[in-house]
């Protein structure tokens, strides 16, 4: 690889929620919605699109816009669009599929490339040229998701668990599958109910934003499921029937994990959205967090395994995601790359939200296309800077994992409050170093007793995190560090 592979892994100033990862000719392609940093409302931006080559999953390019929301003919308001999908048409084309802001219509366009400037073909209709959607007794439509399967046969996905969305004037059913014409738009099969809606706060039913995969002889449903446990599966030997729940995959908040609660996440709680992909025979599974701040949510992606039986553990999330292991015990990090931002709490409990959050030094930004050259993390060195702020009193940042055989010191990049930052194993464990902290931007370290800290950890130290909490008054804001 080019460099470390971080979460997240696109530059801090890109924010891509709702990412679907698809394998193209040899390049991972990044699909999403696209939210404007300090925008009130998610996905006000449009489409664009990220890749990175199969053999080197650092190195990822900005393809541009890919749709724009005025291409749409009937969306004369601008309305956002929500999550898409692309596929590879029977055709060899590429084909998106996507709703506009309460609409309760999946749209599709279509393209010659996988990431080129793709044009408005229709919305999915019936074969009398009706599009679904248009009358009150079609179900709510809502982050499409699509399958052209091995035969040859087209499945859309789409629906919703979200009892709200019945404002919008369709029945709210869960998820539900419609079988579609080789022209990606005609439904051929009448829609048929898979994951049906029963919103319960302390149950795994369907949310929203599925994703559909075809491994091997099973078929994989992801989606949010209704008791924030973030991604969850489901499986069937069928596209269109047969679906059982098995649990959970990932959560940007460690929510599920081991038993994790709720009031004791790990990061600040959202929603989520992603799905699967094989790159160089290993699976990842690519979600989103929030940032604690406004509507802007970052894409991230972690490791799994699918073993034999075709089951999926839950798995962690941590700061390396995409990386070939722990990152190095030697370098400079940014200290947006925490897959841990924990309040102070009060009687055992954290309260994911309220805690420390990452914000950036300037307005949203939009890189140029990418017409003349490739447009990288490189290129945009002008780019906004990202750092967290809002650390308080008994407030907890935390970073997994590093290679800490060679490394001996530890210096913080921090400004704001007066006191100190212990050095921990775990979120909430004891202090095993000390570094005192001043109000202005400064770079003030500690040797670091790696044995230690991977004791309290429980880890070897050639794979440990590091926790930093907050002792003292004032509010702490945290631009990088450096581990030597």
């Amino acid at each position: 690889m080019k460099r470390q592979c971080f979460n997240p892994y696109l530059p801090s100033w890109e924010y891509i929620p709702d990412a679907e990862p698809r394998l193209f000719d040899g390049r991972v392609y990044i699909y999403g919605s696209h939210d404007r940093f300090g925008s009130k409302e998610y996905c006000v931006n449009d489409y664009v699109s990220w890749s990175a080559p199969e053999d080197d999953l650092s190195a990822w390019r900005y393809e541009g816009v890919i749709f724009r929301k005025d291409q749409t003919p009937w969306n004369t308001k601008n309305l956002l669009y929500y999550a898409p999908d692309v596929v590879q048409g029977t055709d060899g084309r590429y084909y998106l599929f996507y709703s506009v802001q309460n609409s309760s219509i999946a749209s599709v366009a279509v393209c010659d490339t996988p990431a080129g400037k793709y044009e408005y073909l229709g919305d999915v209709h019936f074969p009398d040229g009706r599009v679904y959607g248009s009358k009150a007794e079609d179900w709510f439509i809502f982050d499409p998701a699509v399958l052209v399967d091995d035969d040859g046969r087209v499945y859309l996905y789409a629906g919703s668990g979200q009892v709200s969305n019945g404002q919008f004037g369709h029945e709210i059913k869960g998820l539900f599958v419609m079988e579609l014409c080789s022209d990606m738009l005609t439904i051929i099969g009448e829609p048929t109910i898979l994951l049906p809606a029963d919103f319960n706060a302390k149950k795994p039913n369907y949310w929203e934003g599925p994703s559909i995969r075809h491994i091997g002889k099973w078929y994989y449903l992801v989606y949010p499921a209704t008791d924030i446990t973030g991604l969850n599966y489901a499986m069937s030997l069928f596209p269109d029937k047969g679906f059982v729940h098995k649990g959970p995959i990932h959560s940007s908040s460690d929510i599920g994990l081991n038993g994790r609660k709720l009031m004791n996440a790990t990061y600040p709680m959202g929603n989520s959205h992603g799905g699967l992909v094989c790159v160089k025979e290993q699976w990842y599974i690519f979600d989103h967090r929030r940032t604690g701040e406004t509507t802007n949510r970052q894409p991230v992606a972690e490791r799994i395994e699918i073993k034999e039986d075709g089951s999926i553990s839950m798995v962690e999330s941590t700061s390396c995601g995409l990386n070939d292991g722990p990152l190095r015990g030697i370098g400079t990090y940014p200290a947006y790359i925490a897959c841990c931002l924990r309040s102070g709490g009060i009687f055992g409990l954290h309260n994911p939200m309220g805690g420390p959050y990452i914000t950036q030094d300037g307005p949203d930004y939009e890189p140029k296309e990418p017409t003349d050259g490739e447009v990288n993390v490189d290129t945009e060195a002008d780019a906004p800077k990202a750092r967290i702020c809002g650390i308080k009193n008994g407030c907890v940042v935390g970073y997994k994992y590093f290679d800490l055989t060679k490394t001996k010191n530890i210096t913080i990049t921090v400004r704001g409050g007066v006191g100190i930052m212990e050095i921990l194993g775990t979120e909430d464990g004891q202090s095993i170093g000390e570094i005192r902290i001043s109000q202005n931007w400064d770079n003030v370290g500690t040797d670091l007793n790696t044995a230690k800290l991977a004791k309290k950890a429980g880890c070897p130290v050639s794979r440990c995190p590091i926790y930093l909490r907050y002792k003292g008054s004032g509010n702490v804001e945290l631009l990088q560090f450096t581990l030597c």
